[in-house]
């Protein structure tokens, strides 16, 4: 079976008229990163300041960028859950015996939840004056760029996990023990620099620890410094976007396994 874009959109435009009909959902997959950011980024800012943050950075500057990755995480979640309800109502069966290819399954959710994913963190861009990062227009567009790249990799992450899931509760008990340590070891919420030797090496082949870097680096477009000790920003985004394109892979081979 070909690809089909007709699919495709159709898939992705039903991801956003099922946002409209779950706004709750949404509402506190934003509302609980900006009361975590807010309270402990601003109860540690006070008492807790880990080596590799620029000097004059305070740690709520430092965590912002770790906040909006989390954002994206949560809706990323809540936005490929959609999945194992389908299954439990048979929508999903009756798109499986439609004429067109899991490929085009797959990127109509990913890109319909990647979609959702990209708003939620683009709408938490705004606090970014109050976090103390000015922003330029290049930077915004640079990090509108990251942010497309995050919520698809992220998306397709859950995606894998969601094609295999019978229950939401398993589903949420699994994204929970896979994403929220790699959200951990990205250096959102400390820095590679200092940690010990093994946390080093798990954060240093950690994914989202380059899109974290990347998301860094366009907040602070012409500001070196300020970014801190982390990769820069072109390999950063080649890692990325093969984070992407491997996690869309794997998505549509599980699936393809998960349909036969």
């Amino acid at each position: 079976m070909s690809f089909s874009w007709p699919a495709v959109l159709t898939l992705w435009w039903r991801e956003l008229n099922r946002f409209r009909r779950q706004r709750s959902r949404w509402m506190s997959a934003l509302t609980q990163p900006l009361v975590f950011w807010l309270l402990l980024g601003g109860g540690l800012s006070a008492s807790f300041r880990p080596s590799g943050v620029p000097e004059g950075t305070g740690y709520l500057e430092y965590f912002y960028p770790g906040v909006i990755v989390l954002v994206m995480l949560f809706t990323a979640i809540f936005a490929t859950i959609a999945v194992v309800e389908d299954r439990r109502e048979g929508f999903l069966q009756g798109v499986l015996v439609a004429p067109v290819s899991r490929a085009s399954i797959v990127m109509g959710q990913a890109l319909g939840s990647a979609t959702l994913a990209w708003l939620q963190g683009a709408v938490f861009l705004i606090l970014a004056p109050l976090a103390g990062i000015p922003l330029s227009p290049a930077s915004v567009l640079s990090v509108a760029l990251v942010l497309a790249c995050l919520a698809f990799g992220l998306t397709n992450l859950g995606l894998i996990i969601a094609w295999r899931m019978q229950s939401t509760q398993g589903f949420h008990a699994i994204m929970n023990l896979i994403l929220m340590p790699i959200w951990l070891l990205s250096g959102a919420f400390f820095p590679v620099s200092g940690v010990p030797f093994w946390l080093e090496w798990l954060m240093r082949i950690n994914p989202l620890t380059y899109g974290m870097a990347a998301l860094r680096r366009c907040l602070y477009l012409g500001h070196v410094d300020a970014a801190g000790a982390i990769p820069s920003f072109l390999p950063s985004l080649i890692v990325l976007i093969g984070f992407g394109l491997a996690t869309f892979a794997l998505a549509v081979i599980t699936a393809q396994r998960q349909a036969s």
